[in-house]
């Protein structure tokens, strides 16, 4: 018989909260489907996290900009400001890690949200489990290359030339410019380049982007890279690091 967490806690002085042994994340939820953001918010403050829930992207938008969240899981098909525009908005200031919900079988949803900057997506209909994994999964990713409390010794920055990446303060920049990655598009170039000149292969980024629990297809990596390559152009035009091995994968040049 399933019970609700909530309730045994209330119950149970003694019972541990899930959230109780982890930093509480803020969500935002931004759909038009009023039962779906009861369903998550409720399977995600069981979780232990807080949940601010918008129906619309004009909503949402107003909001983020003045009470900043962790995470946001976005619809993209809703009226006024759908996903796809409420995205490029939040990219236009911010790295905030992004989740899209995508019809099951619309690809072309699928390959415009990756490439405008979603970290992740799911397809509906979608289970409530697979959705808070997914968001554990790409907080955690974020949070993995942060210092700890109490002394822990800071990553040194990757310097390979012109690139500098600071895992630390999640700062990348070429030729001392600014370039603003999302985590996932930060963790595929840390992964390339860590090790210049030695290739490695899409299951190997999906890996070192997502951990070796969540599977993506090919598509999202490839997506993921022709992102990383326009953000380096518009920094420097010239810019042709990140090589394409056809059937192989990708590697960061040498020198």
């Amino acid at each position: 018989m399933s019970m609700d967490v909530r309730a045994v806690s209330a119950h149970n002085p003694n019972a541990v909260h899930p959230g109780a042994l982890m930093t509480q994340h803020t969500i935002a939820l931004v759909d038009d489907d009023k039962n779906i953001l009861t369903s998550v918010t409720i399977a995600l403050e069981a979780e232990g996290y807080k949940v601010k829930t918008y129906t619309d992207g004009h909503e949402a938008l107003r909001a983020l900009s003045t009470a900043p969240v962790d995470l946001a899981v976005l619809d993209i098909k809703m009226p006024r400001m759908d996903g796809m525009e409420l995205l490029r908005r939040i990219r236009e200031t911010s790295s905030l890690p992004v989740i899209f919900l995508t019809s099951k079988d619309d690809e072309v949803d699928e390959v415009l949200g990756l490439r405008m900057g979603a970290d992740d997506y799911i397809k509906k209909p979608f289970s409530q489990r697979l959705l808070v994994e997914r968001i554990r999964s790409l907080l955690r990713r974020g949070q993995a290359d942060k210092p700890e409390e109490g002394g822990a010794v800071a990553e040194a920055p990757i310097v390979k030339g012109e690139l500098m990446l600071d895992s630390t303060r999640h700062l990348c920049t070429w030729k001392g410019q600014h370039v603003q990655l999302t985590v996932t598009e930060f963790l595929i170039l840390k992964a390339l380049a860590s090790r210049p000149g030695h290739v490695k292969n899409r299951d190997q980024l999906m890996d070192a982007a997502y951990g070796e629990h969540i599977y993506v297809d090919d598509r999202t990596i490839d997506s993921h890279i022709k992102r990383l390559r326009k953000k380096f152009k518009q920094a420097d035009d010239d810019f042709n690091q990140i090589e394409t091995l056809y059937g192989v994968g990708y590697r960061y040049k040498e020198g």
